[in-house]
């Protein structure tokens, strides 16, 4: 591919022969014909290019719930979107297949994709499946359009960015699902290759301009103990604790052999968080009770959940119906 087919990056500078990509904490020094972490930010004669601009690995529509986001419009279908690369390298990734570039890509035109959440029904986009803050300059265009045509932006990330570009971001994006993989940071170090304190940043910025919901995947061994988990649900609640929690089951998965979450451990995370968190749910094993919203107020169930179908006839708008108490939901 010609330089002049190349989208250029932001936020970047050249430094030396080479150039600083200011993307995210890695702040990667690219040399000539190198690229970063991310693998898709790439130094070519001084300048460096974006190169998944336009390029999708999926397309699919999916129930809003799958991202997952719990208290976001409720049973409605959103387009989502991904492309390959990733600036951690997690040991378990579920999706590593992207990550390492293992898939074909396809050129895509937003004002295609703008037609095609439309003609679906869909609420808006998802930017998903790899790692959404790495296709920086894409999001930002394709998010613009959504925004214009009156469709909501969301971003499901590990949250790795640098605060810059995530403050040009965030008025663009309706909602986030944003994973905190544990409150150690050797745990960052050793297995996602990152930094934790980063993550913490953009979930407390975020938190402030937009809907949040986090995610925790709960490694067997490495980030279930109660101890793990009660330093997750802490956290959450000294950010807002109407912050929807997600603790998902883990699965052996790319370098990682050890058995799934036992289901005792999933139960006891969420009998830990909901001591502290009104909104917990377990993702990845049907535990009884752990899908569905209750009002804090009444304990009604407002929003039943089965797999990713939801039915939420218990809410009046963002209120519950049996006692009209407010509920953290965008409806």
């Amino acid at each position: 591919m010609s330089v002049t087919e190349l989208h250029p990056a932001a936020h970047w500078r050249p430094e030396g022969g080479a150039v600083r990509c200011g993307l995210c904490p890695h702040r990667c020094l690219i040399s000539e014909g190198k690229h970063g972490v991310c693998g898709v930010r790439e130094n070519r004669g001084g300048t460096l290019y974006a190169l998944t601009y336009g390029k999708v690995s999926a397309v699919q529509v999916d129930p809003v719930e799958k991202k997952p986001l719990f208290h976001f419009h409720p049973g409605k279908p959103i387009l989502s979107v991904g492309s390959v690369g990733c600036n951690f390298r997690c040991g378990f990734c579920q999706n590593y297949h992207l990550v390492e570039k293992r898939v074909p890509l396809y050129p895509v035109v937003v004002a295609d994709l703008v037609r095609a959440a439309r003609r679906e029904g869909a609420v808006g986009i998802s930017y998903t499946y790899n790692e959404p803050l790495i296709w920086f300059e894409f999001v930002v265009d394709c998010a613009r359009e959504f925004r214009k045509a009156g469709m909501v932006n969301v971003l499901v990330t590990n949250g790795y960015v640098s605060p810059e570009p995530l403050a040009e971001l965030l008025p663009l994006v309706d909602a986030m699902n944003i994973d905190l993989k544990s409150m150690d940071p050797e745990f960052y170090r050793k297995i996602c290759g990152g930094e934790l304190a980063p993550v913490l940043d953009t979930i407390r910025e975020s938190a402030k301009a937009t809907h949040v919901e986090i995610t925790t995947l709960l490694v067997t061994g490495e980030n279930d103990s109660e101890e793990s988990i009660l330093n997750v649900v802490d956290f959450v609640a000294g950010v807002d604790p109407d912050i929807p929690l997600h603790l998902s089951r883990y699965m052996p998965m790319y370098r990682f052999t050890a058995p799934p979450t036992p289901p005792a451990r999933l139960a006891a995370g969420f009998r830990i968080a909901r001591e502290r968190l009104p909104y917990v749910y377990v993702g990845n094993y049907p535990l009884e009770g752990a899908e569905d919203t209750v009002c804090p107020t009444c304990g009604s169930v407002v929003v039943r959940r089965h797999g990713y179908r939801a039915d939420p006839s218990g809410l009046a708008g963002n209120r519950c119906a049996s006692c009209s108490g407010p509920l953290r939901f965008v409806v």
